[in-house]
């Protein structure tokens, strides 16, 4: 049995790897990095859209009954936005390696140039920093989210008139109920929507979890977080609908007006 005698100089069995996450290799480093990472993903898409879309439609008149194109070109941005949102801003697991080199949507979305400013990398309310820094962040932030509003209205705006001119080709018949909005008008008004309003509640909303998530159970941190995002998404559509019609961005048809009795303005005989 001379086989064993090189026994010794083998090197010991490594862990077994941890199991992997499904997904894209973002997807899996924001995992990694918050194990909440997919239930808030999918709260945001499925809690937060729907309420996002009946705050929409409850700040419009007759429940936007009349105004369901609008309330649609809201559903398709503010899904894509939700989860841009989500994406883009959620913590990423660190590189390994210290070299690792960073890319720039990394850069522009990460943290990189928010620690290089010595700013808060998450939200305005991380504790240990000044007044000061707490603005970079809230103005940096404001600027990604602006920017996320843009691309997201422009590609959502374009899609739901896409749409409705498909419909239109495919029913001749059909007639939007109202002027489908410019696409490069929504998509600015996304863009301002998302970085004052949308920034403001984010930076509350990640307060609120800083504050709430050490305290609270783990299951009852989901009902309480589900029901504050829900909120949070009513006030947005409320909040949006209210700078589009500001700005005058979407504009509801006039109503007809309603038709002349009849025998109105034919001259009495005498």
């Amino acid at each position: 049995g001379g086989g064993g005698g090189g026994g010794d100089d083998e090197e010991p069995a490594p862990e077994p790897a941890p199991k992997p996450v499904a997904g894209w290799k973002g997807w899996q480093d924001r995992v990694a990095a918050d194990p909440q990472f997919v239930y808030k993903v999918v709260i945001e898409q499925v809690i937060g859209v729907s309420a996002s879309v009946v705050g929409d439609m409850a700040s419009r008149p007759n429940w936007g009954l009349k105004e369901l194109d609008f309330v649609f070109a809201t559903l398709v941005v503010g899904s894509i936005v939700n989860f841009a949102l989500m994406y883009l801003l959620a913590p990423v697991a660190s590189a390994s390696g210290a070299g690792a080199q960073l890319g720039l949507v990394q850069k522009v979305f990460g943290e990189h140039y928010l620690r290089a400013w010595a700013a808060p990398t998450g939200h305005m309310f991380e504790p240990g920093f000044a007044l000061g820094a707490r603005a970079v962040n809230f103005a940096y932030k404001g600027a990604v989210f602006a920017f996320i509003g843009m691309c997201a209205g422009l590609v959502g705006t374009a899609t739901s008139n896409g749409l409705l001119e498909l419909r239109k080709k495919m029913d001749p018949a059909f007639q939007p109920p109202n002027q489908p909005p410019s696409v490069l008008g929504n998509a600015s008004c996304w863009a301002l929507h998302m970085g004052v309003s949308s920034n403001a509640r984010y930076q509350m909303l990640n307060g609120l979890d800083m504050v709430l998530q050490p305290l609270v159970p783990s299951s009852a941190f989901r009902v309480v977080t589900s029901v504050i995002r829900g909120l949070n998404n009513m006030i947005g559509g409320i909040s949006f609908v209210m700078v589009a019609k500001a700005l005058g961005v979407q504009k509801a048809a006039e109503p007809a007006p309603p038709p002349e009795p009849v025998g109105k303005g034919k001259k009495k005989k005498k």
